[in-house]
């Protein structure tokens, strides 16, 4: 038999040799590998759960701290923070490969950034599931949508009782839990592959691959207009129906749906495919916000189109990464989860592009931001169907 380094890219489980599957299927589950999944499930909280509560942030300085500056500027800050993420994502995940969970999360996470953190955690995660690792990863995801859920709650029964700073500081105390716990009960599965030479710190080898370059395609296009409405659902909202009381609760409601997407989009692609799953529900997230938020009347409308747009992108966000990890060697699962990062930092100036229709916070200027978040994101659900014909043109298989 041929070198593992030299196996072709794996494709779906039943296509795999008895050899190749036994590396992660042997052992698979247990108690470990959901403690693992546990404290994955807590960095993303910590994580991304923060991150996807950043509309609260755009809606607070609207309002309070950064009332002068327009729209598209305040949104910089949020994509900023998965922007610079996303930037380290390719070291972080070679890295992770050769030295292991312990070395980035103690060594680096607490010193520099959470990208270490996030990383390594969502590759650990797949490395204990062959089986249901749509599944796993989708737990994982959940982490971000249930922060998502809490976090903003938190804050807004807060910041009016402790102040602005002191609610960041109990969630920096709850983040700091949070990752110790992760520190302390994940563990690595596979054997670490040590570095041969700094070159290989920057592994973009997933690249050459056609089905890998169409799903970064659409990661790089569905990033464009993905978190419109986790930013300005809020905003909107505010200024479409002044008076109702509802629109604090909007963004929990959005990652509470996403929640659910997360875990039902892993759970169903496990059966059904990867890629099965992700280019229908894809190009769904896209046509319910040109469908339902673009020509809403009323503010049941407008809620209903959140938890619909919540639950399709949840499935977008926590399916793509188990599809990588589909075609992609599992001793390169970590770098090539890594690369893919690099498609996403369009999320960095996606977001503030679609601010930059709305000058004077009018509806009519709401609209052509949901246009842009629609379209793209449809396009992207195009890309995902290109990149599972090119992995079969039969759509009866499972991919």
């Amino acid at each position: 038999m041929r070198d593992r380094a030299d196996l072709v890219e794996q494709v779906d489980l039943e296509h795999l040799s008895q050899d190749d599957s036994s590396i992660v299927s042997d052992g698979e589950g247990g108690l470990q590998a959901w403690l693992t999944i546990t404290g994955s499930f807590l960095v993303y909280f910590a994580s991304f759960g923060y991150m996807n509560s950043f509309g609260f942030f755009q809606d607070y300085y609207q309002q309070h701290y950064l009332s002068d500056y327009v729209p598209s500027l305040i949104a910089l800050i949020g994509t900023l923070q998965l922007g610079l993420m996303y930037l380290v994502g390719p070291v972080a995940g070679v890295l992770f490969d050769a030295y292991g969970f312990q070395f980035l999360f103690q060594g680096v996470v607490f010193g520099l950034t959470i990208s270490f953190g996030t990383q390594s955690t969502l590759a650990i995660a797949g490395q204990h599931f062959k089986k249901k690792r749509s599944l796993a990863m989708g737990i994982v995801a959940g982490g971000s949508s249930a922060g998502g859920v809490c976090l903003p709650i938190m804050f807004s029964r807060l910041v009016p009782q402790i102040g602005f700073g002191w609610s960041i500081r109990v969630a920096a105390l709850i983040f700091l839990c949070c990752y110790s716990t992760a520190m302390v009960i994940s563990k690595q599965k596979l054997p670490r592959k040590p570095l041969k030479s700094a070159r290989e710190i920057l592994d973009f080898d997933g690249y050459r691959d056609l089905r890998y370059c169409a799903i970064a395609a659409a990661n790089f296009v569905g990033n464009l207009g993905l978190y419109i409405p986790y930013y300005y659902v809020e905003p909107y909202f505010s200024i479409a129906y002044p008076n109702a009381s509802i629109r604090s609760y909007l963004l929990p409601l959005i990652n509470a749906s996403s929640f659910f997407g997360r875990l039902c989009g892993g759970y169903a692609a496990d059966h059904i495919g990867r890629l099965n799953l992700l280019y229908p529900m894809t190009t769904l997230s896209g046509i319910i916000s040109l469908a339902m938020w673009l020509p809403a009347t009323n503010p049941a409308t407008v809620i209903a189109f959140t938890c619909l747009y919540g639950f399709c992108s949840g499935i977008f966000i926590s399916v793509t990464p188990s599809a990588v990890a589909q075609i992609s060697p599992e001793e390169k699962l970590g770098a090539r989860l890594g690369a893919l990062n690099i498609s996403a930092m369009t999320v960095l100036v996606g977001t503030p592009i679609g601010g930059a229709f709305i000058k004077n916070g009018t509806v009519e200027e709401y609209n052509r931001l949901i246009v842009y978040g629609g379209v793209t994101t449809t396009v992207a659900g195009l890309l995902m169907f290109v990149a599972r014909i090119l992995c079969d043109r039969d759509l009866r298989k499972k991919w």
